[in-house]
Parts: structure tokens; sequence; C-alpha cells
């Protein structure tokens, strides 16, 4: 069963004013542009205060709970559909036109919008639990698992994976996008959907078309 508006790479139009419609297209390097000066901030304030391999347990833990973030946001923040029509409408602008069009190239990273508040509140939330001496390299290892969240997502969708974590990444991440948009939340990780029971890497006989569809335009991309 189709469950998708459009495969090609294509917009659909959100807002009726151009300037903003302006700022729900993003270049899939914004993300790098805006935050590899906050990563390389984070790790250097505190350089002179802590050893590297403090600095590295902290990143490494950073980069762990963006894992689970990941996974709880796509879960139960962009695939929440409220009732009402104000509240469906906002899950549109945040991810349900993703899943309209796919391959939108310029829709596939977050948008600034959304990735700035949310990287401030969490930038005080961890302030508050790691204290003002660890925060920064805890922050570093959290964003740069955004980037890496955000680069394989447009990665996955726009580019033929050679490699086999990358290839494997691509079929698990269209198995919720053309399968069961309840399955597969992980986009960098399957590990919280093994952890949580929402793992399905079975290829069904609905998806597989539809699969084989996408690889083919990837490939001849």
């Amino acid at each position: 069963m189709k469950n998708y508006v459009s495969n090609e790479d294509k917009s659909a139009k959100m807002f009726d004013s151009n300037f903003m419609e302006f700022f729900t297209h993003i270049h899939p390097s914004l993300p790098l542009v805006i935050y590899v000066p906050v990563v390389a901030y984070s790790l250097y304030v505190t350089h002179v205060q802590m050893s590297a391999s403090q600095r590295f347990v902290l990143f490494i833990g950073g980069l762990f709970i963006w894992t689970a973030t990941e996974y709880s946001l796509h879960r139960h923040v962009f695939h929440f559909i409220p009732e009402n029509a104000w509240g469906k409408r906002l899950h549109f602008i945040m991810h349900g036109v993703h899943h309209d069009y796919p391959n939108d190239s310029r829709r596939l990273v977050m948008a600034p919008a959304i990735s700035i508040p949310l990287s401030i509140l969490f930038f005080f939330l961890f302030k508050a639990v790691c204290g003002p001496r660890f925060v920064y390299p805890f922050f570093a290892g959290f964003i740069t698992g955004y980037l890496c969240y955000d680069m394989m997502h447009y990665a996955i969708h726009h580019f033929a994976m050679k490699n086999r974590v990358g290839n494997y990444l691509r079929k698990h991440h269209f198995r919720h996008h053309y399968s069961d948009a309840g399955i597969n939340f992980g986009v960098s990780s399957p590990m919280w959907d093994v952890v949580f029971g929402t793992l399905n890497d079975e290829r069904t006989e609905n998806s597989e078309p539809v699969l084989l569809d996408v690889n083919s335009r990837v490939k001849q991309s």
C-alpha cells in the first residue's frame, strides 16, 4: 500500500507566506555550519579544567544520551498526532511532511528553528544535571550525535550506501517509511529499537516493491 505522496525530490508548500516557506527549505550543510563550531568551542573551553580522559568519557556519555533522545523524539514527539486540527497541522510541519515527501532533499535535516531552541533547552538541562564544569564535553558529544543523525538521514535518502553498515541502516529506515511507521524509529542506530521492541528488519511483501524502487532511484542519482 502506498503511504507517501511523492517519492521524487520535490516539496509540498507548507505556508501561504513565501517568507515563512523560505525557512522550511534547509540545505543539508547548514547543521554543520551552525553546530561544528559549537562542538569545537565546547571541547576547547574545558581543555585546561580536566584531563583528556575525563573529556572523552563525558563526550561518549553525551553521544550515548543522544541516541536515546533521537529515538524518543522520533517515536513519542514526531509521531504523536493530536486529535485537534492545530495539533495535526503542527505534526505535519514537524514530521508528517517528511513521510509524505520522503526524498525532499531540502527537508531532510532538522530546521534551525527547531534544532536551536531544542539545543539551548538541552544545554541548560545538562548543565543543571552535570554542573557547569562537566556540561561542555558532555554537550559536545550530544551535539555530535545529532550531527551524525542529520547527516546519516540525508545520506540514507540521497546516496547509494556501498558499505554494509550504511546499507543496513538505509533498509532499516526505509521499512519505517514504506512498510510501517510504527517500527524502526532509530535512524543512526537500531539499538533502542532492539531495547524497546520496535525493531522489524524483515522485508514485508508490501514494502519490497517500494524499497526496490527507491533503491533504484538512489543508485541512479
